[in-house]
């Protein structure tokens, strides 16, 4: 059993484990700007999913992002394999010392998944930590920006869950999440 918490009377699920796993009406993939796949989150998807998240992926290359999909903006595509209706695929920012934007662009890659899952009618999302692997977003500076987002929709959604790959970054997230006093 992967280690899990609820807040926000189980409207918010903080789980250790892996995304491609879970069963939501949307899955977010941290995705890089070109949409073609790549490593860790990205590449789990891609892989879990099948061709069709691909080849949804290069259609919106052609057609809405030619020039790849900018940081901090989200599209859609089909789930394929995985169990899910949707996958949101999202830009981080990379992290370049914090002068950059970078906490913006990292509330409005949440803001623009959440907002696209609930025009898609979406009930549940599940997102994994964005940007803190190889783009180098420290992860301690993320979590307060993640918990204030997620407060901002936790009433449009049946169940968010925050998916956390390795044990320290779930029980990071945990040490440092803002909900213990709200939820």
């Amino acid at each position: 059993m992967e280690p899990m918490r609820a807040f926000f009377e189980g409207r918010v699920v903080v789980r250790q484990g892996d995304i491609t796993t879970v069963k939501a009406d949307a899955l977010v993939n941290a995705a890089n700007s070109s949409l073609m796949g790549g490593g860790g989150v990205d590449g789990a998807i891609h892989r879990a999913g099948g061709p069709a998240i691909l080849e949804a992926c290069r259609e919106i290359r052609k057609t809405v992002w030619p020039e790849g999909l900018p940081t901090g903006k989200a599209v859609a595509t089909t789930a394929g394999r995985l169990n899910a209706r949707y996958v949101i695929h999202t830009v981080g920012p990379i992290w370049r010392g914090g002068e950059s934007g970078e906490d913006e662009l990292l509330m409005s890659a949440y803001r623009e998944s959440f907002r696209l899952a609930h025009e898609l009618g979406c009930k549940s999302i599940a997102f994994p930590a964005i940007s803190t692997g190889v783009y180098g977003f420290p992860f301690e500076r993320s979590v307060p920006l993640v918990c204030h987002v997620v407060t901002e929709y936790v009433t449009l959604f049946e169940c968010i869950f925050l998916v956390f790959f390795s044990s320290r970054d779930y029980e990071s997230f945990l040490s440092l999440e803002t909900w213990t006093k709200q939820g």
